[in-house]
């Protein structure tokens, strides 16, 4: 099924193909802070990102994706809600045309102008990251708002390549790349049981939010929004708004790692 961000195919239409998108634990969703529960019990995330195992940069057609090599643990997070280490597979993003939206997760209603996830699976437990995808305790994903600010020094890298997937279906080597640096300092977090925010939508992941932003300039964001939906022999449309809107929570509990 072709699915993306316009009118005719985008996230309202969804649930004709994938009819999951209805479903009881969909992404993303608004975080309202002065619900979300504090969990004492709530282990401290442990992000082991020592190794920079990444491999390559791609367009996908519907946003930017940084994979990595994920035959063993070196590249994991381990700790908060989780028994086992889930393994880094890909980070991708999130963003609009404007400063104004293009975050998937909202704060209170508030959208952020971007928004990164780190997208990692279950090896302890699966064979497979496909396997893993398909199961409610499969991956787990770290959600990192980014604001406007001052420029990112570590986001340089990643927006200096970014000229190179210009074009649906592109890619190219992207290794050495430590995506620690793409992480506020603080690791509070919120966490909740949700699903993939692009189809097939699997009800598979483990959701940790990042409290704290990220900052990056104006200009590192104009560049994402270089990116084209489109192919090289196509009509160009620029690639932004990239985002599904948050979904009910049905009776789901925010927990959070922090006193409010």
């Amino acid at each position: 099924h072709s699915w993306g961000y316009g009118q005719a195919d985008g996230p309202s239409e969804w649930h004709k193909a994938y009819p999951i998108a209805q479903g009881n634990r969909q992404s993303p969703i608004d975080i309202d802070s002065a619900r979300a529960v504090y969990d004492p019990s709530l282990q401290p995330l442990v992000i082991s990102y020592e190794s920079c195992t990444s491999l390559s940069i791609s367009n996908t057609g519907h946003s930017v994706v940084v994979e990595f090599e994920d035959a063993d643990d070196r590249t994991a997070i381990s700790g908060g809600p989780f028994q086992n280490p889930f393994r880094l597979k890909q980070f991708h993003f999130h963003w609009g045309t404007t400063h104004s939206q293009g975050s998937e997760h909202t704060i209170d209603g508030k959208p952020f102008p971007c928004e990164l996830h780190l997208v990692h699976w279950n090896a302890r437990k699966y064979a497979t990251f496909g396997e893993a995808a398909a199961a409610p305790d499969g991956l787990a994903v770290v959600g990192v708002f980014l604001e406007i600010g001052k420029e990112h020094a570590g986001m340089n890298r990643l927006t200096d390549a970014l000229y190179m997937v210009k074009f649906k279906g592109t890619k190219a080597q992207f290794r050495g790349f430590n995506p620690k640096c793409l992480l506020p300092l603080s690791l509070d977090y919120w966490t909740y049981l949700g699903s993939l925010t692009t189809p097939p939508l699997n009800e598979s992941v483990t959701w940790i939010v990042l409290k704290e932003p990220i900052r990056i300039s104006v200009k590192q964001l104009e560049k994402f929004r270089m990116l084209l939906f489109t192919g090289e022999e196509d009509q160009r449309i620029q690639m932004a708004n990239n985002f599904r809107p948050p979904q009910p929570l049905k009776g789901r509990i925010v927990r959070a790692s922090f006193k409010a």
